[in-house]
């Protein structure tokens, strides 16, 4: 069967048809670098670092293009009108991009624990400025935007009234209705600007203590979040291309407002399948600062939260995201990512059980014709679930019922004739491909690592003792050297410390 996707513009699963096959143009929302990645970037990017994966596996060739948020991205729907990196940047007394510049090395240290193949561009806000202005300034020109006090403002009542009778109202993708969206508005910092409260900002006018700020045709400011999406999907993968992800908490009003603004700008939707994983929940709570329960991705790899009862390895984390549909709820507990961490044991080992070729059958007659049948069909429905809108959840089921069987093999309950040659070849190709080439599982060396944070928790016990004595040659010296073999440390408000490894 062919590749179908669930496409949140229709609600419904599609066949996937790239618009010039073989070639696939994919557009993931990155994260904005002005803070340490937090488990609820854990989802997104393996989803579609496995989407990568498979769609390569299929034989496309995938521009795979994911942002980097490091301007602007001020908040406009339901929180004060801020400038994350701006304002971390104060906090942390650095300069702003010495702050993103930190950040975005723990996200990419994190992504590669994670195993996340690296995107095929990887562009910036900060580097697209030029791209963003030009892009405003043609929605000004063609009268969907309007120029306020030195900010820009998408017209959105405009563009909705013209749209809506071409069947692409303002709300297609998250299904608000405008006028519900003027209900729930907040009065927010300089709204009086705008013409309706549902507008939305292209282009802030920078007060003088705003760090981050560039020259454009209506002052000196910075880009909206909105607009960057808009204007590098359009440099790197053209007016029109195949797919565009993110979380289901971008839908509205990011997705929203990129359509309306790139779809004025292009003069059609930007991307034909739009694709949203769904959110995380820790013990049955959404996570959220207001609930005390984000945890960071280096908190989950080294269990420095009070939420968790251990530390959980980057690849325990990656296989129980994979053990549920990218579109189902998934709750973070410490019983699931325990049995996680059991079953991702017990997988490995099969999996290396049969790819050092200690199951080794000659014949090419299977000694039990049930067995060998059950065996090609288990491996055979991977790529069908695949194919079924990426449900790697069924896929791993079915590596589970072939790990009994292995299993039983192993310990001699059922004899290696049992499967035949061809069966067994078959089985020993598929279980590589999907474990380590499309699930992007693999060993964790580095995870004796109970015995590598005890030696780290000793260095940093003995580090913070010499600074309580003010033995500032040794506590210097610990970190040093540290840093010298990849270790980098962390020092938090509570007094506590925290590292990293890369």
């Amino acid at each position: 069967m062919p590749l179908k996707v669930y496409n949140s513009l229709t609600r419904k699963k599609e066949e996937f048809i790239p618009i010039n096959s073989p070639y696939v143009g994919m557009y993931v929302c990155g994260p904005t670098v002005s803070g340490e990645s937090h488990l609820g970037h854990a989802r997104p990017y393996i989803t579609f670092d496995v989407l990568y994966r498979y769609l390569m596996h299929l034989g496309y060739k995938v521009r795979y293009v994911r942002n980097l948020t490091d301007a602007g991205h001020f908040e406009e729907e339901g929180r004060e009108a801020e400038d994350k990196i701006s304002k971390k940047a104060i906090l942390e007394k650095l300069e702003p991009m010495e702050l993103v510049q930190k950040y975005t090395n723990l996200y990419h240290w994190a992504m590669n624990r994670l195993n996340n193949l690296p995107p095929s561009i990887e562009p910036t806000a900060t580097g697209h400025i030029i791209e963003q202005i030009e892009m405003i300034k043609k929605i000004i020109a063609d009268g969907y935007a309007y120029e306020a006090n030195g900010s820009v403002y998408f017209d959105v009542e405009k563009y909705n009234t013209d749209f809506s009778k071409k069947g692409q109202p303002y709300g297609i993708l998250s299904g608000r209705i405008l006028e519900d969206q003027l209900d729930s508005t907040r009065e927010l910092d300089n709204q009086g600007e705008k013409r309706d409260p549902s507008d939305f900002a292209l282009w802030k006018n920078a007060p003088p203590e705003h760090i981050m700020r560039w020259q454009s045709p209506w002052g000196e400011g910075f880009p909206g979040w909105h607009i960057e999406c808009s204007a590098m999907s359009k440099k790197y993968l053209g007016d029109e291309f195949d797919i565009h992800g993110g979380g289901m908490d971008l839908q509205f009003p990011h997705h929203e407002c990129e359509i309306a603004q790139s779809t004025v700008c292009n003069h059609t939707m930007p991307a034909r399948y739009w694709l949203h994983n769904n959110m995380i929940t820790i013990n049955g709570k959404k996570m959220g600062k207001s609930y005390n329960n984000v945890i960071k991705l280096t908190e989950m790899f080294n269990g420095n939260h009070p939420m968790l009862a251990q530390a959980y390895s980057p690849l325990t984390i990656r296989f129980f995201i994979l053990q549920s549909h990218y579109r189902g709820t998934l709750d973070f507990g410490n019983d699931a990512l325990q049995a996680s961490e059991k079953a991702l044991k017990r997988l490995w080992e099969a999996y290396e059980w049969v790819s050092s070729e200690m199951l080794v059958v000659s014949g090419e007659l299977a000694a039990d014709k049930l067995l060998d049948a059950k065996v090609l069909k288990l491996v055979g429905e991977f790529d069908e679930f695949m194919n079924d809108d990426l449900n790697t959840a069924k896929v791993l089921a079915n590596m589970f019922e072939l790990v009994s069987v292995i299993n039983a093999i192993k310990d001699k309950h059922i004899p290696a004739a049992s499967l035949s040659a061809s069966t067994v070849s078959i089985l020993k190709q598929q279980l590589k491909l999907f474990v380590e080439d499309i699930f992007g599982l693999k060993t964790e060396q580095a995870n004796d690592n109970g015995k590598l944070d005890g030696v780290l928790q000793l260095l940093i016990d003995i580090r913070k003792e010499a600074k309580t004595r003010k033995d500032f040659v040794t506590s210097d010296k610990i970190r040093n050297e540290l840093i010298a073999l990849g270790v980098q440390l962390k020092d938090e408000k509570d007094g506590g410390m925290s590292y990293t490894i890369g």
